[in-house]
């Protein structure tokens, strides 16, 4: 890590807080039987009634696509869906079909409306926050939401795991994802477009979806052990899925936003934190992790052609494109948000849930 995440503290001789604070996450899980609680997990999955016994949203990338490939393993019978924001690379396809065609599964896409959505998205452009990514990350979860109520699916298992992802400074992207304020800020400030057909969902809305329609997020990933090289090479094998040049890459704007605009101009390399959890979960050494940050996260000759490919499909000019990427930087801080107020909420109730535990 760097002091590009400006809440960054180092200490001497022991890392930095990001590090320090990932050690004791995995120290804890170290401490737990985890063939027993995800034994639990998989038994009470299976009693769960309907025609399907949980939820499953896949990208097409590494991390979901095994999630799936265990479950089934597992003698789960999951529903699979991928949320469609238009921006699918055609390896990312191929693969979610490789992998539900070769496991025998339902498979839906939810196809987020594109023309709200663009609108959605350039406003995030204009408003020149790190944050372009969030209104796929929000109605990610919407949309998992409706569909897990849509078929009466109590338990939607998510692929998130600290072993490959569990560093992420808060000022590289506004991760309270139930922030709507800022979101329906951002888009009211910079677009004329009402939110009308694209998912979303609050910290209000999830309440309901959590404690009425009891519906749970679980993460069966955090107890196995997760070595990423042996998961590529069990889907490749098995499945026939492709490898992608790196984390994130299964869509067109996160790859160019995360390889090209976070680095250039946010001075964010994404790629740090990515290494710097496999780092600590001793999945990647830090010679390794040094040497592969020596290369640059994207590719220049093919840049240019991004751009015009990104800039058509929103609807602007190559030059409107680099003229909303050259605007001074921004973060979540800088516009009407609710930060303060859903920490507060999510504090108390995860010292609730550590007490019951």
């Amino acid at each position: 890590m760097d002091t590009s995440d400006e809440d960054i503290v180092f200490y001497e001789n022991k890392g930095c807080n990001h590090c320090i604070d990932l050690s004791k996450t995995l120290n804890n899980y170290k401490k737990i039987n985890k063939d027993l609680v995800l034994n639990n997990l998989i038994n009470i999955i299976k009693q769960a009634k309907g025609k399907y016994n949980c939820l499953i949203g896949v990208s097409g990338g590494l991390d979901s696509s095994y999630l799936v490939y265990l479950c089934v393993q597992w003698g789960l019978n999951p529903l699979i869906v991928h949320i469609d924001n238009g921006w699918n690379t055609e390896l990312a396809v191929s693969n979610i079909e490789k992998l539900t065609k070769y496991l025998n599964i339902d498979y839906q896409s939810f196809v987020i409306n594109w023309n709200e959505f663009r609108e959605i998205q350039l406003a995030f452009l204009k408003s020149s926050t790190v944050d372009l990514e969030l209104p796929t990350d929000i109605a990610i979860a919407a949309g998992l939401y409706a569909v897990a109520s849509k078929f009466n699916i109590k338990y939607i298992l998510s692929a998130s795991n600290y072993e490959s992802e569990g560093i992420l400074p808060l000022t590289w992207g506004y991760h309270v994802m139930k922030d709507l304020f800022y979101y329906k800020s951002i888009v009211k400030k910079f677009s004329n477009t009402k939110i009308k057909n694209v998912p979303v969902i609050g910290l209000t809305k999830e309440i309901y979806y959590k404690y009425f329609k009891k519906i749970k997020f679980l993460y069966p990933l955090n107890y196995i052990n997760y070595n990423t090289n042996d998961v590529r090479k069990t889907l490749i094998e098995k499945v026939g899925w492709k490898d992608y040049a790196g984390k994130h890459q299964e869509s067109t704007i996160t790859s160019f936003w995360q390889s090209y605009v976070m680095p250039t101009k946010f001075n964010y390399d994404y790629r740090r934190a990515t290494f710097s959890s496999q780092i600590v979960s001793g999945n990647m050494t830090r010679s390794d992790g040094l040497k592969q940050l020596e290369l640059k996260p994207y590719n220049e000759n093919s840049i240019i052609e991004q751009k015009n490919f990104i800039a058509k499909k929103l609807n602007i000019t190559a030059e409107q494109l680099d003229g909303y990427l050259k605007l001074p930087p921004k973060n979540f801080k800088d516009f009407p948000n609710q930060q303060k107020i859903i920490q507060f909420i999510y504090n108390i109730y995860f010292k609730y849930i550590k007490r019951i535990n």
